[in-house]
């Protein structure tokens, strides 16, 4: 009996993201110099402002001893593995599943280059309303964050149907 596809073809978004979020924070790393310096792009609610993160998000486990690093690159290695083997046994057609996990796998590993090279991630978008602040973030992020959220929203509607 011959295997039916599987969504590993998907792996190529995956690829995508890493390759788009390496590209932008080298172009970060060059060009928002000096670190914390804020380079408006929308006044008033968005700026590049270079920043390094040696925890997850919201800077959590950022101000351990080092170890940190390491369980983040295992996290994101295992985590990682179970969504490829997640890929392989989803359906090729089966975009509600492949899309939201192919971006969360692309996300995990961008950062995770990142830990490996510099022991900390490379952030740069800088969203913010008067007072209110969000974390400085990347694409990697952006990825991990539509990746889940995509899930969440498909899986609380899959197997609805119209009446």
């Amino acid at each position: 009996m011959k295997p039916k596809p599987n969504a590993l073809n998907w792996l190529l978004l995956s690829a995508v993201v890493i390759v788009l979020d390496q590209l932008s924070k080298w172009w970060a790393l060059a060009a928002l110099q000096p670190a914390g310096t804020p380079h408006p792009v929308i006044p008033g609610f968005l700026n590049w402002t270079l920043a390094f993160n040696k925890g997850a998000a919201f800077s959590f486990l950022a101000a351990s001893d080092g170890w940190q690093r390491w369980f983040f690159v295992l996290l994101a290695v295992v985590i990682s593995g179970v969504l490829v083997s997640w890929l392989s046994r989803t359906p090729r057609g089966d975009w509600k599943t492949a899309l939201p996990v192919s971006l969360i796998i692309g996300g995990a590993l961008g950062n995770l280059i990142d830990r490996l090279h510099a022991s900390q991630v490379t952030d740069f978008i800088h969203v913010y309303f008067r007072e209110w602040n969000y974390p400085v973030f990347n694409l990697a992020d952006c990825g991990i964050t539509v990746g889940a959220v995509a899930l969440v929203v498909f899986g609380l509607f899959q197997g609805k149907t119209k009446a």
